[in-house]
């Protein structure tokens, strides 16, 4: 049973995430009839609502709001407005049908950027592979590095494979021979068990696997003292809220590693247990990070949102510019088309501390950090 602290934060996070997308429309429905539709460039989004992804989808829309907007207030690309289109989906296939075709119909729609969140991500490459349509789909929330090598798709944050390899890696250096896995679902189970096991078997550390069937708060509390004291989660926030509710039953300490799909300043807010420190890997630079880059993300933060720096909403700022520098690359008047092409050069960028560059199979990105969540609820990394 889900706790109730767990329902309203995702009633929360949910209307947050409408509201994202009803001030979009409104704001560039306005910027629209001030510069004129003839001079507008479109880059549409595309955002999971369902309860398992929204903590990720709704960061990673504020950030990439922020960005549009930052943007725009500096002249646009070449002088034209960017406007940003949100559209939710509910997770279903025939729903991100219905976006997808929406995206097809958008007079000067240029690219789809920062899809949210992994599932919407990784199903919207498999869609654009079957229809075969041609447009750029640009710096995705997409961890899952089987989907690597598509040629509209464009990924630049470090798939979760990398993430989990870096997070073992810590783990064998402080000598660490045994750890736990647990899968949140059994798609979770499917999806990355080889991923760990390969990078698990990499590093010589033993590896118990555990796999929920729906109640993590009961797999919690049945992690007797023959399971390794620290545990790798391959999972989302809620579902890691409700391990750590189980885990806080028992007298043992333990600790958890998780991938960036947790949102850690999310996961306390939400009750999850603070007798378990939690360390989770960033696909990001520390939001309080001196770069440039980090920076401007801050700047436009508090300039157009009152809400806290995330390394989620950082991703989305990023998202947003990366696709905006490679805009201002196309010559003459973009097109779909000539988007694509521009993107398909995946030239090397640094987004002023943040470098993109691909590697031979279509990814930039084994850019992987870690923050923990000590038992005081405060944030180091």
């Amino acid at each position: 049973m889900t706790h109730p602290s767990i329902l309203n934060r995702r009633r929360v996070l949910q209307s947050g995430i409408g509201l994202a997308a009803g001030l979009a429309t409104s704001v560039w429905s306005q910027q629209e009839n001030l510069s004129g539709a003839s001079r507008a460039l479109v880059v549409a989004q595309i955002v999971d609502n369902t309860a398992s992804q929204i903590d990720v989808a709704r960061d990673f829309l504020i950030g990439s709001r922020a960005a549009w907007q930052d943007i725009n207030a500096q002249g646009g690309i070449h002088g034209r407005l960017v406007q940003h289109r949100v559209l939710e989906v509910d997770g279903s296939a025939a729903s991100l049908q219905v976006a997808f075709e929406s995206v097809k119909k958008m007079p000067n729609c240029m690219a789809l950027s920062g899809t949210a969140g992994e599932r919407v991500a990784s199903d919207l490459v498999a869609l654009l592979q079957r229809d075969q349509y041609d447009i750029a789909h640009v710096a995705p929330w997409l961890l899952n590095s089987n989907l690597d090598g598509d040629s509209r798709t464009f990924p630049i944050f470090a798939a979760r494979q990398d993430q989990i390899a870096q997070a073992l890696a810590s783990l064998s250096v402080m000598s660490v021979v045994e750890i736990g896995a647990v899968y949140a679902s059994a798609q979770e189970f499917v999806l990355y068990r080889n991923d760990v096991e390969l990078a698990s078997a990499a590093l010589k550390i033993k590896l118990m696997s555990y796999q929920s069937t729906g109640d993590l708060v009961e797999l919690g509390r049945r992690l007797g003292t023959h399971t390794p004291r620290i545990l790798l989660f391959i999972g989302g926030t809620p579902e890691l809220v409700q391990l750590t509710q189980g885990i806080q039953t028992q007298a043992r300490q333990r600790y958890i590693i998780a991938t960036a799909d947790v949102n850690l300043q999310t996961l306390m807010q939400m009750g999850a247990s603070r007798l378990t420190p939690v360390m989770a890997t960033q696909v990001v630079p520390m939001v309080n990070a001196a770069l440039p880059v980090v920076r401007n993300y801050r700047a436009a933060l508090a300039r157009f949102f009152d809400e806290p720096p995330t390394p989620q909403s950082l991703a989305g700022y990023i998202a947003a510019a990366y696709t905006g520098e490679i805009l201002k690359t196309v010559a003459g008047l973009p097109t779909r088309q000539t988007t694509l092409q521009a993107f398909q050069q995946r030239q090397t960028v640094d987004m002023k501390g943040f470098r993109v560059s691909f590697n031979a199979k279509g990814r930039s990105g084994a850019y992987v950090t870690q923050t923990m969540v000590t038992a005081d609820g405060r944030l180091i990394g």
